[in-house]
């Protein structure tokens, strides 16, 4: 028995069943360097999803490790009730990089808990417990997060305090608006959610929760200004917009260093995690000084902005405005898609090519009916880690391939991977 083979069979045994992993043969991953990785079998990967878009920058990044192991040998930890700082440092850097006036940041371990603390600002500021999200949403696994998830797949419960609901968010294709422009998607959209508020809600709604782009959904992709029809909306009425930026975020999409800023809109509150550690577990959430100060009750965070995740994020954000990853996000996505098309058009089963920057994907389905195909979508995945290339997977149906390098990824590793993809295509057909 190989190693992988040990490894999963003492995962099940000890592990919940409904942790998933990736592959018929799940892999360990055992080191990194830049956008490669080796397994603990010593098996030579391209990684084009970085631990779901988490690893931002490179792996092994030098100024990165140099910070980490500088704070490492002086203290890992204090808890917020100290002075920190290292993320009083961080705190400035991502308040001025978020474009939210006089900005507030409170950090979180994860992305999941940086949403739950957005709800529990917007809820409070508002006194209202009415949340507004979108259809084929992800915001992450707690007990908030999967309330504020559209996602049947993802939705183990349908218990929360809070009383949500769905409007039509940016996936078009299967929505009933698929024959529509995007002028004309959007209005329909935006009376979806005029009518949603009208009809369904008391009218003191807190918040809407979007992704820019949404992540787990497949990256679907909304047109550039949709959500600012919303906000119009949400404007008329008070209700708080919260940008959940877990996975667009720090320059990804190319154009921006936010999603939402395709959109010509500025959020109340902005949520963050992934990339921005580079690894490390660190989230957070932005917003307008009233909002952050609303809270009356006495609040702290254990583990969040601790000065070891403090240290390498803010050095991992140093090297990515430095370098201009976000630049780079733009020219090798675009060389990127631009080598995926003419595959993706030739090929009766790719529904569709879509995202923006380094956030693309792959939408699988039945010639002819467009029916989800998860089965090619699995295939497609295993065929490109056969070839030395690792991509994700999502979507509602499990029917979306997820393609999210590394920023500092290089022109000649884009051709590397569009190479890949090409041949596993070929060879499913």
């Amino acid at each position: 028995m190989g190693i992988h083979a040990e490894l999963t069979e003492r995962t099940r045994a000890v592990m919940p069943s409904w942790l998933a992993l990736y592959y018929d043969e799940p892999i360990a991953i055992d080191r990194g360097e830049g956008r490669t990785v080796w397994d603990l079998e010593g098996n030579e990967y391209l990684d084009f999803f970085g631990g779901i878009l988490t690893t931002m920058t490179a792996y092994s990044l030098p100024e990165v490790t140099a910070a980490i192991t500088e704070q490492a040998a002086k203290v890992l930890h204090t808890s917020t009730l100290y002075l920190n700082q290292p993320m009083i440092e961080l705190a400035e850097m991502v308040a001025e990089m978020s474009g939210i006036p006089d900005a507030r940041v409170f950090f979180t371990p994860s992305g999941s808990e940086a949403n739950d603390a957005a709800m529990l600002l917007a809820t409070s500021y508002r006194k209202s417990n009415q949340v507004l999200a979108l259809r084929n949403s992800y915001h992450g696994r707690s007990f908030t997060a999967i309330a504020l998830t559209s996602h049947r797949s993802w939705s183990p419960t349908s218990y929360s305090g809070l009383n949500v609901h769905y409007v039509q968010g940016p996936y078009k294709k299967r929505s009933p608006y698929a024959h529509l422009d995007d002028d004309a998607f959007t209005e329909a959209a935006v009376a979806d959610l005029q009518q949603v508020i009208d009809m369904m809600t008391s009218g003191d709604v807190a918040a809407m929760i979007a992704e820019p782009i949404q992540g787990v959904g497949g990256f679907a992709t909304p047109p550039d200004g949709f959500f600012k029809a919303f906000k119009d909306v949400l404007d008329e009425y008070g209700i708080l917009f919260v940008s959940d930026e877990v996975q667009t975020g720090w320059g990804r999409t190319g154009e921006h260093m936010w999603g939402y800023q395709a959109h010509g809109i500025t959020p109340d509150i902005m949520t963050f995690a992934k990339g921005m550690g580079n690894g490390l577990s660190i989230g957070g959430v932005v917003a307008r000084p009233e909002i952050m100060n609303c809270i009356g009750a006495n609040s702290i965070s254990t583990f969040g902005g601790n000065p070891l995740a403090s240290a390498g994020a803010l050095a991992n954000l140093k090297y990515l405005v430095e370098n201009d990853l976000q630049g780079n996000a733009l020219k090798q996505g675009s060389r990127l898609y631009e080598s995926l098309l003419p595959v993706s058009e030739e090929t009766p089963w790719i529904f569709e090519l879509r995202g923006k920057g380094l956030m693309l994907a792959i939408e699988t389905a039945e010639p002819g009916t467009g029916k989800p195909d998860s089965t090619r979508a699995g295939r497609l995945l295993e065929e490109c880690k056969q070839r030395g290339l690792l991509i994700g997977k999502g979507g509602l149906y499990g029917n979306v391939l997820r393609i999210a390098p590394p920023l500092s990824v290089t022109e000649q590793e884009i051709d590397t991977a569009a190479e890949i993809i090409t041949a596993a295509v070929s060879a499913i057909d």
